[in-house]
């Protein structure tokens, strides 16, 4: 399975982003896509996960600003990113965990948040 992100780029503190991750194959029943991020000198973080069935988990940092929503018919799912935060800083990368416990990573988008 391939995933391609995109979406990244350069916004102001306050702005606002998309990412888009689109998968090389049908979004499956139990499967769950998930958007993690990782800044410079830390650890990869899980920011926002969504399965099959529509259930939404967020980080703390995130909740109330970020949305994770799918689109099955273009086997896609998004990040909505809303009051961006120079802590938002990081490269973005979207994952699908299988149901039979394959993981699959996207090249990961940057996301400069500038104050």
């Amino acid at each position: 399975v391939q995933l391609q992100a995109s979406g990244g780029g350069l916004v102001q503190a306050g702005g606002s982003l998309r990412l888009s991750c689109a998968a090389s194959r049908s979004i499956l029943s139990r499967d769950v896509m998930r958007w993690y991020r990782q800044a410079p000198g830390k650890q990869r973080e899980l920011v926002a996960t969504i399965t099959t069935g529509g259930t939404t988990t967020y980080a703390d940092s995130v909740k109330g600003r970020f949305a994770i929503s799918g689109d099955d018919a273009e086997n896609t799912v998004y990040l909505q990113m809303n009051s961006l935060k120079p802590e938002d800083t990081a490269v973005y990368y979207c994952n699908l965990l299988t149901r039979i416990g394959e993981n699959y990573w996207g090249q990961g988008t940057q996301v400069t948040v500038s104050s």
